[in-house]
């Protein structure tokens, strides 16, 4: 299902890069690009296209490789070098698909050790109809693989510390090790392990590790702290031998980069203890220059990132946003069994037939459940419901207990689980192939999801095809114009439309454009307008700034229509000066127009995440004319005349 949704999606905003990267990591040998993101789903989603040939951009005299930039260089990777991108992109798609069936394995299993089969298919069904799973398990990102580690790690570090084999303690370090070089996030694994540790020690059962026996605290304190070291060990070990036991990330034997896309005093910051401690590793070459430059780099970043919540903008995010995301997209099938599971385990306790030992034997799910979301409400990263990911599995497993009503002899109970389970199956279907999309009822369903959240949550850039759908069946001869969120080309696609401002990284500057009566199709996240210095209320100074740049659109349009005159301003030296208020003009107006559509809402859309509106000449007169009484009194009529 997951696989087979993607074939109606275009590139994803991250997808890029991250394929990209892959490529350069087994061809180039070279780790300069996109070092911010687990190198391990990098590798692996790009063998088919390794195996394949891929052909990979020129790399001598080209400056995006001289300065690391990989969505430049991804750009050139998927549409610059005369081969088809979409079936290998496919292709790393499925190859991520295989950590979703992973997981699903895990939660089959684990929970079927709890709760028997019946129990472990209740879970597996809750976790294979997952919307939020779907949407994210067969994209060449991250979060699947991060997803299935995360369970994996402390499924198997409780394991080693209950069974003395060998194999075992090699299994936990092997998983653990790889969780390292999947994601960064994979440090939150360290107070899991610890906590997970603690609880052990307190336990009366004695320890075996290695052929030995442990019975008191402190022998077993020692036991476990050395394990842990020879954890540590092979955990660097293994992130060494990906980045092929070379410090620098940069191949000698390659041309020269300048430095990586940000240069280290961006990245680098001394006055937090993170920053000092990466800045210690980096001098002892203690790990790869890439990895403490990745490191540094989602610690940086994590600290101030533009973020979006129910019509609200902040640069720190909000202790609310993971709850709220939670609920909008989590089904309401799950929202529902979730308080039955903790009624139905709160009964079995109450009537004796849970005992202290069920509850240990789930100490791992309870772990890595709680710290992981102590630490995402305290996150100043608040871009995507995907961030959660990785505590589902352990909900899943949870609901298993659900298993035991689902018995025929018990019909009332048989039929409230089966309810459950069908509701859920149901809203999957419903949804489907656009599962990025879904939000339940208690945010207006997907109509209205671009009210609350975007990004990836919503708007990854996903639709283009659908839109090119709905514009051959609906828009006839009429002008469209396009505002996208995302690093797919929708040239690609066939969409010929004037292009408003676009929010990637490799775009050439627009040149003028009429905005007149049309078709608009605008990215959530582009009408939100969530990465632009224009978000939030439209202020005094930007109404001042727009009706100085709207005296000058005669200017504007000259320029742009007339090439002599641009060549006389390149001459001078002034065409950089008059491109830049340009563009600032246009970030302007397209923003005031953004403030009047999200008044009157769209008319249709793409898969939920492109907003469509049909808009006539007088529309839009009103909209982006007048001065700022007047429009603020559109603005005032548009809202009073909503239903």
């Amino acid at each position: 299902m997951a696989v087979g949704s993607k074939r109606h999606e275009s590139t994803t905003s991250d997808e890029l890069v991250h394929l990209t990267a892959g490529v350069s990591y087994w061809q180039n040998r070279d780790f300069r690009l996109h070092p911010e993101n687990g190198i391990l789903p990098q590798y692996w989603a790009a063998l088919p296209a390794l195996f394949g040939g891929a052909k990979f951009p020129a790399l001598a005299d080209n400056p995006y490789w001289r300065t690391s930039n990989a969505w430049h260089i991804g750009y050139q990777f998927f549409y610059e070098t005369g081969e088809d991108h979409f079936p290998r992109l496919m292709a790393g798609r499925a190859m991520i698909a295989l950590f979703g069936v992973a997981t699903g394995c895990l939660v089959f299993c684990w929970s079927r050790r709890l709760f028997g089969n019946i129990g472990a298919l209740v879970s597996l069904t809750f976790f294979a109809f997952c919307p939020t799973f779907l949407a994210h398990g067969a994209l060449v990102t991250s979060d699947m693989c991060m997803s299935f580690f995360f369970l994996a790690t402390v499924g198997t570090w409780w394991w080693h510390l209950h069974d003395e084999r060998m194999w075992v303690w090699w299994l936990s370090a092997l998983v653990l090790g790889l969780a390292f070089v999947a994601k960064y996030s994979a440090v939150l694994l360290l107070p899991m392990l610890v906590a997970m540790a603690a609880v052990r020690v307190i336990a009366s059962e004695p320890l075996a590790l290695v052929g030995r026996v442990f019975v008191n605290r402190r022998e077993k304190i020692t036991a476990i702290a050395l394990s842990t070291i020879a954890h540590g060990v092979v955990v660097v070990l293994i992130i060494w031998a990906f980045y092929g036991f070379r410090f620098s990330a940069f191949n000698p034997h390659l041309p020269s980069a300048d430095r990586f896309i940000r240069p280290w005093s961006f990245v680098m910051d001394l006055t937090t203890p993170s920053g000092r401690l990466i800045h210690i590793l980096l001098g002892w070459r203690a790990l790869p220059e890439s990895y403490l430059y990745g490191l540094a780099y989602v610690f940086k970043t994590i600290a101030t990132r533009a973020a979006f919540l129910n019509g609200e903008y902040s640069l720190t995010g909000w202790p609310a946003f993971f709850p709220w995301a939670f609920l909008l997209k989590t089904t309401p099938s799950v929202l529902l069994a979730l308080p039955l599971t903790g009624w139905i385990g709160w009964r079995r306790w109450t009537d004796g037939a849970l005992r202290r030992q069920d509850i240990y034997r789930t100490t791992p799910l309870i772990v890595l459940f709680v710290i992981y979301w102590v630490s995402s409400l305290t996150s100043h990263l608040n871009i995507g419901h995907r961030h959660l990911m990785p505590t589902y599995p352990a909900l899943f497993i949870a609901v298993g207990i659900l298993g035991s009503w689902f018995v025929i002899r018990r019909w009332m109970q048989f039929v409230l689980v089966a309810t459950l389970l069908t509701s859920h199956v149901a809203a999957s279907v419903n949804i489907a192939p656009h599962y990025l999309a879904y939000f339940n009822a208690l945010g207006g369903g997907p109509a209205q999801s671009w009210r609350h959240l975007v990004d990836s949550s919503l708007d990854w850039g996903q639709d283009l095809p659908t839109l090119k759908l709905w514009l051959t069946a609906h828009a006839g001869h009429e002008r469209v114009y396009l505002a996208y969120f995302g690093t797919s080309e929708p040239d690609y696609y066939a969409i010929r439309a004037m292009r408003m401002p676009f929010l990637n990284l490799f775009n050439k500057v627009n040149p003028w454009y009429e905005v007149q009566g049309g078709i608009y199709c605008i990215s959530a996240t582009i009408l939100q307008h969530v990465y632009s210095p224009l978000r939030g209320e439209w202020r005094l100074a930007w109404e001042k700034e727009y009706q100085e740049g709207r005296a000058k659109e005669s200017l504007f349009r000259e320029y742009w229509n007339n090439s002599i005159i641009r060549q006389e301003l390149a001459q001078n030296g002034y065409a950089a000066a008059f491109e830049s208020t340009w563009v600032r003009y246009d970030q302007l107006r397209f923003a005031r127009f953004c403030h009047y559509l999200r008044m009157r809402g769209p008319d249709a859309n793409a898969g939920h995440s492109i907003l469509i509106y049909r808009l006539t000449d007088e529309e839009i007169a009103n909209a982006i004319g007048g001065n700022l009484s007047t429009w603020t009194a559109l603005l005032e009529k548009t809202a009073a005349a909503k239903p």
